[in-house]
C-alpha cells in the first residue's frame, strides 16, 4: 500500500442506516420519482432520468429514499457497471432495492469513492462475488464490506481533479460529435425540406420500386475468425456503424455456409431485429470497395440511389411513422423485408443526392478526428485510472 494511505471498508464510510425507508418517509398517496437500473447510463455513468408513481403503486422494489449527492452502485450484473451519482436535488427521489446507496458528505472523498467504485479493480472484486445464472447479482453486504484505500485528502482533491479533467474534456468532445450529428440533419431538412410534408414536391415512391430487398443469411457472433469473408452482424449496425462504413470490422470462414447473402458497394443494410421500434431498421450504407457478407437479422437494399442519402432518409420522422405500423414485437422487434419494400420514400434528383452525401462525407471526417481524440482521452484515464487503483 502507497505511504499514508489507509484501507476502509466501504460500510465504515457510509453506513445503510443513512439511507431512509420509502415507505417511512412517504404517505401512499405522495408521488415519488423512482430510479431502478434502467435509469442509469452505464457508458457515461450518469443518472438519464426517472418514473413517477404515487407510492402506493410504485414497484415493490422502490424502497430507499435517495438524495443529492448519494452514489448508487447496483448490486445486479455487477459487470455492466450501472452506478452513477444523483444529480437531482428533488425530495421525492426513491432508488430501487437493486441498488447499494452511499451517502458521503465529504465531496472530495465522495468524488474519490465514486471513481475507485467504477473502476476496474473494484468492478472484479464484485465480479467474484455474484450469484446466480439467470440473475447475476452481489449481496448488499459484500459491497459494503469491500476494502477501499484512502488516501490522505490532499491526495484524494489531486486524484479527483485529475480524473474529473479528464472526463471533462471527453465529454466536451462528445458533445461536438453531438454538434456535428445536428448539423448533418439540419442540412438534411435544408436540402430536402420535411418529408412529412415534402414541400418540395419530390416524387415519392416505395422502396419496393426503387429496388430490390432480401434478407441476410445465418451469422452468429461464435462464427467470426481472424481472417476470411469479410461480414456484417446486425448488432453492429446497432452498435459500431453510423450512417455508413467503408470497412467492416468481423470476418467468417469461406465455407461456413453453402450460400451467403451478399452487400455490394453502394447497397444499404438495414437491422431488421432490434430491441424496439427507434432501433428497427438501423441502418448503414456499405461504400467499402469489396462485397461483404451480412447476417440474417437484416436486411439488404439493392438500389440505384444514393446509400448516404437513403441511411439519412431511414432516420426521419417520416420514415420512422411508417416503420411504426410493421415493427411489431414485446421484448424484440421484428420488421420483414416486404413489410420495408412497401414504405414510401421522396427521391430527389441523383445529382441533389449526390451533393448531400459529398457534404456528409467532409462532417465525418471531423468526426472521425474527434472521434480519434476521445479514444486517446478514454485510453489516457483508463491508464490513470488503473495507476491510483491498482
Amino acid at each position: 500500500m502507497r505511504e499514508d494511505w489507509e484501507y476502509k471498508k466501504l460500510g465504515d464510510i457510509s453506513s445503510s442506516l443513512l439511507i431512509e425507508k420509502a415507505k417511512k418517509r412517504f404517505s401512499p398517496n405522495d408521488v415519488i420519482r423512482y430510479i431502478d437500473i434502467s435509469s442509469i447510463d452505464n457508458i457515461n455513468q450518469c443518472l438519464t432520468g426517472t418514473t413517477s408513481f404515487k407510492m402506493l403503486d410504485a414497484p415493490s422494489r422502490a424502497q430507499q429514499k435517495v438524495e443529492y449527492g448519494d452514489i448508487l452502485i447496483s448490486t445486479v450484473r455487477p459487470n455492466l457497471r450501472n452506478i452513477a451519482i444523483v444529480n437531482d436535488d428533488a425530495t421525492n427521489l426513491v432508488a430501487s432495492s437493486g441498488f447499494c446507496v452511499l451517502r458521503i458528505n465529504d465531496a472530495a472523498l465522495r468524488r474519490y469513492i465514486f471513481y475507485y467504485v467504477v473502476s476496474n479493480k473494484f468492478t472484479a472484486y464484485l465480479e467474484k462475488l455474484t450469484n446466480g445464472a439467470n440473475y447475476p447479482a452481489v449481496k448488499e453486504t459484500d459491497v459494503r464490506k469491500a476494502l477501499i484505500p484512502i488516501p490522505p485528502k490532499p491526495t484524494q482533491l489531486s486524484i479527483v481533479s485529475e480524473l474529473d479533467k479528464l472526463n471533462e474534456l471527453i465529454r466536451i468532445k462528445k458533445e461536438q460529435l453531438k454538434d456535428y450529428d445536428t448539423l448533418a440533419q439540419s442540412i438534411f431538412y435544408e436540402m430536402f425540406g420535411d418529408p412529412v410534408e415534402n414541400e418540395k414536391g419530390w416524387e415519392v415512391k416505395t422502396f419496393g420500386e426503387i429496388g430490390t430487398l432480401e434478407r441476410g443469411a445465418g451469422i452468429s457472433k461464435k462464427d467470426f475468425v481472424d481472417d476470411g469473408l469479410p461480414c456484417i452482424h446486425y448488432g453492429q449496425l446497432h452498435t459500431i456503424f453510423g450512417a455508413y462504413t467503408r470497412k467492416t470490422i468481423t470476418f467468417i470462414p469461406k465455407d461456413l455456409l453453402p450460400k451467403y447473402k451478399i452487400a455490394y458497394p453502394g447497397d444499404l443494410i438495414l437491422a431488421i431485429t432490434s430491441e424496439d421500434v427507434e432501433g428497427s431498421c438501423k441502418s448503414t450504407a456499405w461504400l467499402g470497395d469489396y462485397d461483404v457478407v451480412v447476417g440474417s437479422d437484416a436486411a439488404i437494399f439493392h438500389h440505384n440511389q444514393n446509400g448516404i442519402y437513403l441511411s439519412y432518409y431511414t432516420r426521419t420522422k417520416a420514415f420512422y411513422n411508417e416503420k411504426a405500423k410493421y415493427a411489431k414485437g414485446f421484448k424484440v422487434t421484428h420488421i420483414s423485408t416486404k413489410e420495408i419494400a412497401s414504405i414510401s420514400i421522396c427521391i430527389p434528383p441523383i445529382s441533389i443526392q449526390n451533393t448531400f452525401a459529398n457534404k456528409i462525407e467532409q462532417i465525418e471526417k471531423q468526426k472521425a478526428i474527434i472521434q480519434k481524440i476521445i479514444m486517446d482521452l478514454e485510453t489516457l484515464l483508463a491508464s490513470r485510472m488503473q495507476y491510483w487503483f491498482d
